[in-house]
């Protein structure tokens, strides 16, 4: 199938009970059995959900994975990865990523003696360096949160594959649509679902997707023996989103274009990232492995000056200013003390996250109202 056929077919089909078209919200807890375990496949909603199941089945479809595995939130998901591996186990980590993976990395999972290296990945030879008898994975994400650094999967699972390890891919910022890392090589793909796969900014939720049949198990059983599990309302929710994910997706990288253009000639403006710039430093690796360019955008302003940055987005108004990503509005944010507000600022400086930073996520909506909703808000600095 295509793309679009499989978002709206893949993983699902009619009820077989009563025909509906609609995977059915299972709201219950449990399922009666005819003897004990005897029964139709369920017993208890934290392991399994037949909703749940319809969306694991169209998550891992479109990433042309063979298990998908839902969790109550993104770092839910991320946290089920990083619970494969021991103490004194290490990871080799992108110095640029989202600031809640990096506050469970290291406030949460150094606690209990996992050692996290986070380092630039534009070359993944320079990886070499902190390889050693307890490196177990290395975590990618690309484009990268906030500043839009563009990781070669294949060189990276090449990387990967000669040392024995695992590779994991946060594929928040590109969705399913404009990317499928394990198509490159990657071992597990990870989404956090609240933003483009939801689309709607009314679910919070992750996902994994894996190949490997014993690493899903393995996956399967922290799912279920630490719960943290989506119910059946924010499946059904996701559901419904996805069967129109290319349509958004395909407008989200339409305005996106419009946007980052705009942006790059304003006089106030003093650097945008966008991977689709041809003088973007890995522009040709995004056309290789990505079919679009996306709507995620970061810019900042000429001085670098705090107070500017936050007078710009107060003064937005189709730009909402909130956290969170990829739903149909178009939002503003400001990592520094959002997003990335966990990363210290010495460690975020060192990646270009400085205070001007704005982060756009561009919707929706007609982009010349969008164009105009930028030009007004900068006109007060």
């Amino acid at each position: 199938m295509k793309f679009g056929t499989k978002a709206i077919h893949a993983g699902v089909s009619p009820d077989p009970s009563t025909g509906a078209i609609m995977t059915p919200i299972f709201q219950t807890s449990t399922y009666v059995q005819k003897s004990p375990g005897d029964h139709l496949g369920y017993e208890y909603s934290r392991t399994h959900n037949p909703t749940r199941t319809a969306l694991q089945n169209s998550i891992a479809a479109l990433e042309n994975g063979k298990h998908g595995i839902c969790f109550s939130s993104g770092l839910g998901a991320i946290d089920a990865v990083v619970k494969l591996f021991n103490p004194g186990d290490e990871i080799i980590s992108t110095s640029d990523l989202y600031g809640g993976t990096y506050r469970l990395f290291t406030k949460v999972f150094e606690r209990y003696g996992i050692k996290f290296h986070f380092v630039p990945m534009n070359d993944p030879e320079k990886l070499s360096a902190y390889v050693n008898e307890h490196t177990k994975m290395v975590w990618v994400e690309t484009p990268t949160n906030p500043m839009m650094n563009i990781i070669d999967l294949k060189a990276m699972a090449a990387f990967s594959k000669k040392h024995g390890l695992l590779l994991a891919v946060d594929n928040t910022f590109a969705s399913p649509f404009l990317q499928n890392p394990l198509d490159f090589g990657a071992d597990i793909v990870m989404h956090s679902v609240t933003k483009y796969l939801g689309g709607h900014s009314d679910v919070v939720m992750g996902a994994l997707v894996v190949n490997d049949d014993e690493l899903a198990s393995r996956l399967v059983f922290l799912q279920n023996a630490c719960g943290a599990t989506p119910g059946p309302q924010d499946c059904f929710l996701v559901l419904r989103g996805i069967k129109t994910l290319h349509l958004r997706m395909e407008r989200h990288c339409q305005n996106g274009k419009t946007i980052a253009a705009y942006l790059k000639n304003h006089p106030k403006v003093e650097k945008v990232y966008w991977p689709g710039f041809e003088d973007h430093p890995n522009h040709e690796i995004a056309k290789s492995q990505m079919r679009d360019f996306g709507g995620m955008i970061s810019f900042t302003l000429v001085g670098n000056q705090l107070e500017d940055a936050k007078t710009v987005m107060e003064n937005m108004h189709l730009f909402s200013l909130a956290e969170s990503l990829g739903g149909v509005e178009s939002l503003c944010g400001h990592p520094a003390t959002m997003t990335h507000a966990s990363i210290p600022k010495e460690e975020r400086e060192k990646v270009g996250l400085v205070d001007s930073l704005i982060r756009l996520s561009v919707g929706v909506e007609d982009a010349e109202d969008l164009k105009n909703d930028i030009a007004q808000a900068l006109a007060k600095i």
